[in-house]
């Protein structure tokens, strides 16, 4: 099949067309240079040239806090780019798989949250995804919306300076010091590599609609540097942050744990435990030091 991967400069865009070359697919990786997805022209001119069996979409304005400062152009990329997609994706018979986020949620629930739960976003981020997410299912027919949660990868994170949690971690931890992490807010570690498996997988399915798509399992953020200490062997100045330590500038939701539950209907859930994942993550990024 012949794949468009909008956003195939990024972390995740970049893993999810690697694992559909390995699957044998044909990629065309496009970048903000080659798309701009809150443009209807450019949108149609792009995907009409490389007529796509299937898009997937992994762009977002996704800075929380340029979100606030910018809610217009974080509607226009995160609500009207899908729509933009989603419209052309019809015209062109072409399944779209769209990348969405735990951002749709306050966090007031407490227990994981399934397809079913009623979103409530707390601030601008969340609010323009949740919007892109009913353009999509409203414009075409054939779609997957996948909503993931903190998410890392090999590949550099450019809305994060480069660097992803994992990786900021290891990078205090070398330099020696105390390292101050939020035992309050509660994710899933969801590698990229993952999510890559899994959107290959449903692009060879039928059942459209909304899945939750994370990696099985939860953590504090504090829980999940842990782990990243004790799988290393790394002997870091680790400490549970107070309040005052990281203002809070703007509202996230404190537990945005997402269960698998629509892909285990289906049997499509293709996620293991999120320490399985980075472990594995962890030995990939260890060879490539060692090689480079």
């Amino acid at each position: 099949m012949r794949i468009a991967v909008i956003g195939a400069e990024g972390q995740l865009g970049a893993d999810i067309s690697e694992a559909f070359e390995r699957n044998g697919d044909e990629v065309d990786r496009l970048d903000h240079t080659s798309i701009e997805i809150a443009s209807p022209d450019s949108v149609r001119n792009s995907l009409f040239t490389i007529a796509p069996d299937v898009i997937v979409n992994t762009a977002a304005f996704h800075q929380i806090e340029q979100c606030e400062l910018n809610p217009a152009k974080a509607f226009a990329t995160n609500a009207c780019g899908p729509w933009n997609l989603a419209t052309t994706a019809a015209e062109l018979g072409a399944l779209l798989i769209h990348i969405s986020t735990d951002y749709v949620f306050d966090g007031s629930k407490g227990i994981p949250y399934v397809e079913s739960d009623l979103p409530q976003p707390m601030n601008v981020y969340g609010n323009t995804k949740l919007a892109g997410e009913y353009f999509v299912a409203t414009t075409s027919s054939r779609h997957f919306i996948l909503r993931t949660s903190a998410l890392y990868g090999k590949h550099a994170c450019r809305g994060k300076g480069g660097l992803n949690f994992v990786e900021l971690m290891r990078k205090l931890a070398a330099a020696g010091k105390e390292i101050k992490v939020v035992d309050s807010e509660f994710v899933t570690p969801t590698a990229t590599s993952e999510v890559a498996k899994q959107v290959v997988k449903v692009s060879r399915c039928d059942a459209f609609g909304l899945y939750h798509a994370t990696a099985e399992g939860s953590c504090s953020w504090y829980e999940f540097a842990r782990e990243i200490f004790e799988l290393t062997g790394t002997d870091a100045r680790l400490t549970i942050a107070s309040p005052a330590d990281f203002p809070i500038k703007v509202r996230r939701p404190k537990y945005s744990v997402l269960e698998n539950a629509g892909l285990n209907s289906i049997g499509m859930n293709a996620f293991r435990p999120w320490q399985e994942a980075l472990r594995d993550y962890l030995a990939v990024s260890d060879r490539q030091v060692r090689v480079a």
